[in-house]
């Protein structure tokens, strides 16, 4: 039996996000499926179930604190960003249970679904308060805590067992994958103060009628204790997938010319691609990574379901940004991996065109296994891939980006952009990128699904962080800095938290900057299964689309937002000595050069003079180079503490090469001349760009 969609969740008024699941189309046979914590948690790492089409049919949605003016594209408040900070104009919650009392706190609904189904994600930037979760509509709560410890570490908030510290498999920096089922109706209040900060998203299936669930328990904890170690382990290692039973291993290589488009290997047979391996041979490998297209036709289709660049398509651009997550690895080698399962009928055939101006030379290897294709459940993995060039990102003119239109049937399963942001604000507030939100629709629902609380919640950190990290689900494995300036990478695969659909799936991201930055570039790709007939709005990609993209060849640090009331000041002006010092080049410095220190022995020390201009309180910001030859250093300002005696500054990073910014205390400082020491302590390289002295 084909199962069909179990309710559109129209939206009956401005603030309510989805239909009540209460509505839900009976569907007549008995659905034989048991859902239940262990089957859940198995799922977390099956990445062929992706591929077929879900029985029992389940939606996928997104409870969140989003801005509630926010009501209808295009209308007043679609792009409105109050949504969690507190204070809101509107509580960002479903309904106020109790409006709060004299200390302060109230109650709030975040959701209160009725049927079967599964908590399958939650995520929190900050939330204070207190979280009940009541399940199958019992009057006792499984869970009644602390709000942030529920979010972030669920199992273990839940059963008070630390053995269940999952952090790098089910915690996946700010969000918790932690499965939780129930067969009749789950609902979730939060009591706290709703001046404070309460960010949050709950992802939650809802099964068709009739699907058997098995309602979570705290006992679940040690009976599927082995379910939960396995899927610890392999979302720690993803790489024991790539050798899977019964496989077989064909290999190809080519070299294509430029302006060439070549076929670099063809299959037939009813199989899958399990394991789909690239490494491309060129010196110049940023702009090869960009500029070889990929693209993967299944079952003779005219149009390739698969279509990006090799890089943007394995999550790494601009250039090799090694990182490893469940479906996709990429080494510091240059061998790209994906684990995302691509069944077939008859045939596959992958093609690579040349659009760069030299010839390139790549090797791969696929491993395939046996599978018997379903006509009413197995579908086509697909991937499109597009970008927007020398766009104007602005926090005064916001706009829907696009990711994905799309018209058929299917399960949407990851995404990730890839960006260049020019910035010239030297500080976090202020240049950064992805303060709009994620607004996904599913079918004809006339408001999005998920509605986020902005890009980097979706990709499941928060605050703007610069930080390079990558998760099994998440992660952004390149973000050159100062700030979020630069060349920046985020990647987010919806494994358990898939989103099925119908009849059709559009994906957008409001592009929302703290500052007005020029020559932004704005690439995204999409990862989706479909049928057949399935049909997408991408266009054949072009050489002016993977142009190479530089950062501007000089750039200069402006005082706005989180650099307000600062002086900026080469670090190569300030130095009484300039013995074993040089300038290197390179678009990531101000005014496109750096000093590099090389120290003869531990203990040497660097000074520079800083010319503070009149007497008061300040705080002094080195924002200098990380990468894997710098060592550290040791700061101090006229002998004295630095920063409440965190003076020690570790340069060093295995990420690629870095701009970070450090800063003092609130220092006192007297107007004239002021002694900044930088001392080495292991005498390796020391490289610094710019000094910023902002008055406090």
């Amino acid at each position: 039996m084909e199962v069909k969609p179990i309710c559109k969740h129209y939206c009956k008024n401005p603030f309510v996000r989805f239909v009540a699941l209460a509505t839900l189309i009976f569907i007549s046979g008995v659905i034989n499926a048991q859902i239940t914590t262990g089957a859940l948690i198995k799922d977390m790492t099956n990445l062929k179930k992706l591929a077929e089409y879900p029985s029992p049919f389940y939606n996928t949605i997104q409870y969140s604190s989003y801005d509630r003016r926010s009501t209808l594209p295009n209308a007043p408040g679609w792009f409105e960003n109050s949504d969690g900070f507190g204070g809101e104009p509107i509580p960002g919650f479903e309904k106020v249970l109790k409006q709060p009392g004299n200390n302060e706190i109230g109650e709030y609904l975040i959701c209160d679904m009725k049927g079967p189904g599964a908590i399958v994600r939650l995520w929190t930037a900050a939330i204070n308060g207190n979280i009940r979760l009541y399940l199958d509509g019992s009057k006792k709560p499984v869970y009644d805590g602390n709000a942030y410890d529920f979010f972030v570490n669920t199992y273990k908030a839940i059963s008070n067992e630390n053995r269940l510290n999952l952090k790098g498999s089910f915690t996946q920096n700010m969000a918790g994958y932690y499965p939780i089922p129930f067969a009749k109706g789950c609902k979730i209040i939060w009591e706290g103060d709703i001046k404070a900060l309460h960010f949050y998203h709950v992802n939650i299936r809802m099964y068709e009628k009739g699907t058997k669930v098995e309602t979570f328990k705290p006992e679940d904890l040690i009976q599927f204790s082995e379910a939960i170690e396995s899927t610890d382990e392999i979302l720690k290692n993803p790489d024991v997938l790539n050798n899977p039973a019964n496989s077989e291993t064909v290999s190809f290589a080519g070299t294509i010319q430029n302006d060439e488009e070549k076929e670099v290997l063809k299959l037939k047979g009813n199989k899958s691609i399990s394991v789909l391996k690239i490494k491309i041979h060129n010196q110049d490998i940023k702009a090869a990574l960009r500029q070889t297209i990929l693209r993967v036709s299944f079952d003779g289709a005219a149009d390739p379901q698969i279509q990006s660049p090799v890089g943007d398509f394995f999550g790494t651009a601009a250039g090799l940004n090694p990182y490893k997550s469940l479906p996709f690895t990429v080494t510091k080698e240059g061998e790209l991996t994906c684990r995302y399962f691509m069944p077939f009928k008859d045939s596959v055939s992958i093609v690579v065109e040349n659009l760069g101006d030299k010839e390139i030379t790549l090797t791969g290897e696929t491993t395939t296994e046996n599978y018997n294709w379903n006509e009413n459940m197995s579908m086509y993995f697909r991937a499109k891939w597009r970008i927007g060039n020398d766009l104007k990102s602005s926090y005064d003119q916001p706009s829907d980006i696009t990711y994905l239109q799309t018209s058929g049937k299917g399960v949407f399963v990851g995404a990730a952009a890839h960006l260049m942001n020019p910035s010239n604000v030297p500080s976090t507030y202020g240049n950064w990128w992805g303060e709009g939100d994620e607004k996904i629709f599913v079918d004809d629902n006339p408001f999005p699904v998920f509605f986020g609380t902005g890009s980097e919640d979706y990709f499941n950190y928060a605050w703007s962080s610069p930080d390079i990290f990558y998760e099994p689900y998440c992660g952004q494995p390149r973000n050159d800095g100062p700030g979020t300036k630069g060349f920046v990478t985020n990647y987010r695969w919806h494994i358990i938290d898939n989103i099925p659909f119908e009849e059709q799936f559009a994906f957008y991201m409001e592009l929302l900057s703290h500052e007005p930055v020029p020559g932004f570039s704005y690439a995204r790709i999409a990862y989706l299964y479909g049928f057949k007939r399935m049909h997408d709005d991408n266009d054949r990609i072009s050489k002016g689309d993977v142009r190479e993209l530089e950062l501007p060849e000089r750039w200069y640090p402006v005082a706005k937002k989180g650099s307000a009331n600062s002086l900026f000041y080469e670090a190569e002006n300030l130095i009484s000595n300039n013995e074993n010092t040089s300038l290197l080049t390179g678009r990531l410095w101000t005014g496109g050069e750096l000093l590099e220190w090389i120290p003869e022995q531990a203990g040497d020390k660097m000074v520079l003079d800083l010319p503070i201009l009149e007497d008061g309180n300040y705080v002094i910001y080195i924002t200098v180079r990380l990468d894997g030859n710098s060592g550290q250093v040791q700061a101090n300002l006229n002998e004295s503490d630095f920063n409440h005696g965190r003076n020690k500054i570790d340069l060093n990073t295995i990420h690629g090469t870095l701009s970070r910014t450090f800063s003092s205390a609130r220092l006192q400082l007297k107007r004239g001349a002021n002694k900044l020491n930088i001392e080495s302590i292991d005498a390796k390289p020391v490289g610094i760009d710019f000094i910023w002295i902002q008055k406090r």
